[in-house]
């Protein structure tokens, strides 16, 4: 009788410990997502104080928020945002005549900027092809996981967007980001999506172009801004640009944004000139 007691306490005491280790685990890794000193680098702001389009009224979010949609819920989507993300990345569009997206994955969001603009818009996209995903340039110190992800999400030939209307308001390019010319679209873009590989070395090479990109007034957008454990080459890289821009992150989701001073002689840089932004390397 003994042996079966001593075993049973034996086992009981061991599941305790496997239960306080796990505990311990999920405390620690909850800590090291939060970061240890205080609320993330950058700044947090409700939806409605971002954007006039998001002011709530007594019935919610009013008509200027409404857009058409495709949601995903909580069905497995190669690449996808949020519904709620989706839904501000197509109430931005509804103003917006010249959009571009670094990294086009399954087109959704293509597709949802070219079915809520205005007819004469125009949604530049910039995506590997399948065949070209030996061109993907890695940077040193990049994380491996970030180049799997990449490949993963250039594996589409056709896209949401193929065959239908509003594909012919969409520009698709192929071919790597960093061997990207941005110029063409130099100060004339209203919106500017960058979600693209999550390496350090891209997210830092498409945020400066996207920056030059975007005309007064418009606004840059980056996905994934999860914290420190997740996507760690996005906050790497948008805790950076931070310190330089005054960059906000949309509460609720992983967007982060930044829009341009309407000015066209206020640089984006804090306390720069034009001309010296212009040198910035992000």
């Amino acid at each position: 009788m003994v042996p079966y007691l001593l075993a049973g306490l034996g086992a009981l005491m061991g599941a305790v410990v496997a239960v306080m280790a796990g505990y311990i685990l999920r405390s620690r890794n909850a800590r090291k997502q939060r970061g240890l000193f205080g609320p993330w680098p950058i700044r947090k702001v409700a939806l409605d104080a971002f954007d006039e389009a998001f002011r709530c009224g007594p019935f919610g979010p009013g008509l200027a928020a409404e857009v058409r949609f495709v949601g995903r819920a909580n069905l497995p989507v190669t690449g996808g945002l949020s519904d709620a993300e989706s839904w501000i990345l197509a109430v931005l569009a509804r103003p917006a005549r010249r959009m571009f997206e670094f990294g086009t994955c399954t087109g959704k969001t293509t597709y949802l900027w070219a079915a809520n603009s205005p007819p004469d818009a125009v949604v530049t996209t910039l995506t590997l092809a399948p065949d070209q995903v030996a061109q993907y340039a890695a940077g040193g110190g990049d994380d491996p996981a970030a180049a799997r992800a990449a490949a993963a999400e250039s594996g589409f030939s056709d896209f949401l967007y193929t065959g239908t209307p509003e594909a012919a308001k969409i520009e698709q390019l192929h071919g790597d980001s960093k061997a990207f010319d941005e110029t063409p679209f130099a100060g004339r873009c209203d919106l500017v999506f960058v979600d693209a590989s999550h390496a350090y070395s891209y997210v830092k090479s498409d945020s400066r172009k996207a920056l030059r990109m975007v005309r007064p007034g418009g606004l840059v957008l980056w996905h994934d801004y999860h914290g420190p454990r997740r996507a760690k080459g996005v906050w790497r890289a948008l805790n950076e640009l931070n310190r330089r821009h005054e960059l906000v992150h949309l509460a609720g989701t992983s967007l982060v944004a930044y829009r341009r001073p309407a000015g066209g002689h206020v640089s984006f840089e804090r306390g720069a000139t034009l001309s010296m932004w212009s040198k910035f390397d992000v």
